[in-house]
C-alpha cells in the first residue's frame, strides 16, 4: 500500500501531537487496507455493525503495534503525548464515518468515539501481555488479535480467519506502520522531485 509519510519541511523536528496525527491517518488506511484484502480473500464483511467491530478491533490492535515502536524511538513523555494524541484523533476519525453510516447514537448514549475508546482502554490490558520484538508482534499477540476478529466473522469463515490475519495482514499492515513511523520521523532532507518521481508516498 502506498502511504505519504513524509513532510514537506521535513528537517524540521515534529511535536508529539503532529506526528500522532500523521500516524492516525496512516493508520485508518491500513485498517481499510485490511478490509479491502479480507473482502478480496472473500470474507464475509457487511456494512454496518460488523463493518465498524471489525474495523475498531484492526484500530486498536495497530494503535498497539504504533505504541510499542513509540517506546522505541521516543521518550516516555513524548511517547505519551503521542499515544493520547493518536488515540483520540483515529477515534474522531471512526465517529465520522459511524455517524455517517449508523447515525448519530441518542444523546442518552455513548458516542462512537467514547465506545471506542472504552474498547481501546479494554483490551490495552490484554495486549499488554504480550511481547513485541525486533521482527514484530509475537505470535500470541497477533494470535489474540486473530481470535478478536473471528468472533466478528461468520461462521463460515471461522475457521480460516486466524490464518489469514497472521499469515497475510499483520505483516502487511506491520510494514506500512513501519514505513510511516520512519517517514514522520525522519529529519532528513526530501530527496528531490526527480529522485522521488517512482517512489513517491513511501
Amino acid at each position: 500500500m502506498r502511504i505519504k509519510s513524509q513532510w514537506f519541511q521535513s528537517t524540521t523536528p515534529k511535536t508529539p501531537q503532529q506526528t500522532a496525527s500523521a500516524m492516525a491517518f496512516i493508520t485508518w488506511r491500513a485498517a481499510q487496507n485490511m478490509l479491502k484484502q479480507m473482502r478480496t480473500a472473500r470474507f464475509d464483511i457487511e456494512v454496518g455493525p460488523q463493518y465498524f467491530a471489525f474495523t475498531g478491533e484492526v484500530l486498536v490492535f495497530l494503535i498497539q503495534v504504533l505504541d510499542r515502536m513509540a517506546y522505541e524511538r521516543m521518550d516516555a513523555p513524548s511517547r505519551t503525548e503521542f499515544m493520547t494524541a493518536l488515540v483520540l484523533r483515529v477515534a474522531q476519525v471512526l465517529q465520522e464515518n459511524e455517524d455517517s453510516l449508523l447515525g448519530v447514537p441518542p444523546a442518552s448514549e455513548p458516542t462512537h468515539s467514547d465506545r471506542f475508546i472504552d474498547l481501546f482502554n479494554q483490551l490495552a490490558d490484554h495486549y499488554a501481555d504480550f511481547d513485541y520484538g525486533p521482527d514484530g508482534p509475537d505470535f500470541a499477540f497477533m494470535r489474540y488479535f486473530g481470535h478478536r476478529i473471528e468472533a466478528i466473522m461468520p461462521q463460515k469463515d471461522q475457521r480460516w480467519v486466524v490464518d489469514q490475519i497472521m499469515a497475510s495482514e499483520v505483516p502487511d499492515a506491520l510494514e506500512t506502520l513501519q514505513r510511516g513511523m520512519h517517514g514522520v520521523l525522519s529529519t532528513e532532507p526530501r530527496p528531490p522531485r526527480a529522485a522521488r518521481s517512482g517512489a513517491s508516498g513511501d
